[in-house]
């Protein structure tokens, strides 16, 4: 063999381990995370003391582990995939894998609201940054063999290989390119195969059979209004974002950040850690009058949500946007359904809106309107609702970019140009 076919056979074989290490990785973290945020909730539901003192918890660990274990530095979510893009000598150190995986568990099961999808990326990317210098390979291949980690991520976290190959290029890489299609190839094949051998449960159990053509209408509304929620949410973690670094002392932030989610929690405990517990309540249990009662809580989730997790995020929390923007799509869309079957008899189906509404606000979100469109096919394991999502999911990422030209992360290279 020559040299370029030894090299493109280290390729292969490091794509493939990248897609078994980060399947790993992100199944562990996922079934860790909800069996103890799961109980955590349930105790803080007994007692509503804990509801306050959980959240200071968690963001005390986060910076004494930081502080003592990871270099005092802190973890920037996927800004930190794009500034190990920028050069070839900015790795993604080895400590990062840790890093994420324990202060993302902690964050959220001590009721930051975020999620973990963020967490397990920048994880992911960073045992693709660590496999290109490990392994030896030349480092002209180590954005692809971040992208593969990314990719894998991804797929294992929402059964979905196309979405996960999507995000990786549409988001990630940017730029479609032979390597890459085959580094990313392998690793979300293997990741999905892992996930079918671990018989991995999906994130959420959803039946739909079919939607309406007279409903396209309403989904051009939930895009548009999915796009201006988006923008809400980028606006408000940009904003808290400004408005704490000007706090200098590292506890003030901590004490105050985790004394305004924990009175939001109390209010809302639905904003407590990812809140995909709610969601899954509501998936059940689609079809609801519209009263006061509902309106005062769902108003009241699309309102404070974003900024529950803009606050978890300059608390010290880890995480993203990932996982906020399908929590508000969700409520968002039952809100919209609700309100046009009660008060114009339109007779759409909520669930397609709740859905539809993931989609939609992702799309916005990360402008990445094809990555949101098979991420929720992927969840359902059907594609019945292809049509009104693709039309959602480019309606909303217009809007969003309309009101604001970037995302939360871009906006410092967009502000820049």
């Amino acid at each position: 063999m020559n040299r370029k076919e030894i090299e493109f056979s280290k390729l292969i074989i490091a794509s493939i381990l990248i897609g078994i290490l980060c399947a790993f990785l992100g199944d562990t973290l996922k079934i860790l995370t909800e069996k103890y945020e799961s109980r955590l909730f349930s105790i803080g539901e007994h007692n509503k003391l804990f509801f306050i003192l959980f959240p200071l918890t968690g963001f005390s660990l986060i910076y004494f582990l930081r502080q003592y274990l990871f270099n005092k530095r802190e973890n920037k979510g996927i800004k930190e995939i794009y500034d190990s893009l920028k050069t070839r000598h900015n790795d993604l150190p080895v400590y990062k894998i840790p890093s994420h995986f324990i202060n993302g568990l902690i964050t959220i099961v001590f009721g930051g609201s975020t999620g973990i999808e963020v967490s397990t990326v920048v994880a992911s990317a960073s045992i693709g940054s660590v496999s290109q210098k490990k392994g030896g390979i030349h480092h002209i291949y180590r954005k692809e063999l971040i992208c593969a980690g990314v990719a894998a991520a991804v797929t294992v976290l929402f059964n979905s290989p196309i979405a996960g190959a999507l995000f990786a290029l549409e988001v990630i890489f940017k730029r479609l390119h032979a390597t890459a299609i085959i580094t990313i190839g392998l690793s979300v094949f293997t990741a999905f195969g892992f996930n079918y051998l671990m018989d991995a449960e999906p994130l959420f159990i959803i039946h739909v059979n079919h939607w309406n053509l007279y409903a396209i209408p309403y989904f051009l509304l939930l895009g548009i209004l999915a796009g201006i929620n988006s923008a809400y949410l980028t606006k408000s973690v940009l904003f808290f974002k400004s408005r704490f670094s000007k706090i200098n002392k590292v506890y003030k932030r901590i004490v105050l950040g985790s004394m305004l989610i924990s009175i939001s929690i109390l209010v809302f405990p639905q904003l407590y850690g990812d809140g995909y517990y709610a969601m899954k309540d509501m998936f059940k249990y689609p079809n609801i009058m519209v009263s006061n009662t509902f309106l005062f809580t769902i108003i009241g989730l699309l309102i404070f949500k974003p900024i529950v997790t803009s606050l978890t995020l300059v608390s010290g929390g880890d995480g993203g946007i990932f996982g906020p923007s399908l929590f508000i799509g969700s409520f968002l869309g039952l809100l919209v359904a609700s309100i046009l079957n009660q008060f114009f008899d339109a007779q759409v189906i909520p669930i397609n809106f709740m859905v539809i509404g993931m989609g939609a606000v992702l799309s916005a979100s990360l402008h990445a309107p094809y990555t949101a469109l098979f991420l929720i096919c992927g969840l359902m394991n059907n594609y019945s609702l292809f049509i009104p999502a693709l039309i959602a999911c480019v309606v909303a990422k217009m809007t969003a970019k309309l009101i604001l030209p970037y995302t939360v992360y871009n906006y410092s290279t967009v502000q820049a140009k």
